[in-house]
């Protein structure tokens, strides 16, 4: 007499490999940091004047936490720069990453919401992203010295756009869950 095997019965060694050891590994990297990358500039500056900033906004325990924290805080606009009111901060880009730096989400600010962008699914998708970045950093690099500092900026921050992609493998599962889930988007 043979047993045919149940397609959905795993052994524990599978098991462990695929659900408990990165469960475990995530969890070796917390606390989230949150951050809100942007420009400053004082009343009345022109847009030459401004200044790429990043500004801290603070920690979470989850994935899902670190996504309600920045929402609520694009939401209700209190991203200062400085505790006056002399600066003023626009901001651009929500990131969140692990303890050990690795790029958890990252998403646009627009009209005061967040547009999270969707992780990578492969490294060949990846490698076309560092490639493309790579070239509008240069671009950036080279506007920078012909002295048109906006262009510069709108080169960085479209770098940075694309950089929000290149999630930490060992959270891009878990992201790309987070983004399906109706009150992300």
């Amino acid at each position: 007499m043979t047993f045919a095997r149940s397609e959905s019965f795993r052994s524990i060694g599978q098991i462990l490999a695929a659900d408990v050891l990165p469960a475990l590994y995530r969890m070796q990297r917390l606390p989230l940091r949150i951050s809100c990358l942007g420009t400053i500039s004082y009343d009345g500056a022109t847009e030459t004047d401004c200044v790429d900033r990043s500004i801290p906004i603070g920690e979470a325990a989850s994935p899902e936490d670190a996504v309600a924290l920045a929402a609520t805080r694009i939401a209700r606009g209190d991203i200062r720069a400085a505790p006056e009111d002399t600066l003023r901060f626009r901001p651009r880009m929500i990131v969140i990453q692990d303890s050990a730096s690795g790029l958890v989400l990252a998403g646009e600010v627009c009209a005061g919401i967040i547009l999270w962008q969707q992780p990578v699914n492969n490294k060949t998708e990846a490698t076309r992203i560092v490639v493309e970045t790579s070239r509008l950093r240069g671009k950036a690099f080279a506007a920078t010295g012909r002295g048109d500092h906006t262009a510069a900026r709108d080169l960085r921050f479209q770098a940075s756009r694309l950089e929000a992609r290149l999630v930490d493998p060992a959270w891009r599962e878990i992201a790309s869950e987070l983004l399906r889930l109706p009150q992300a988007a």
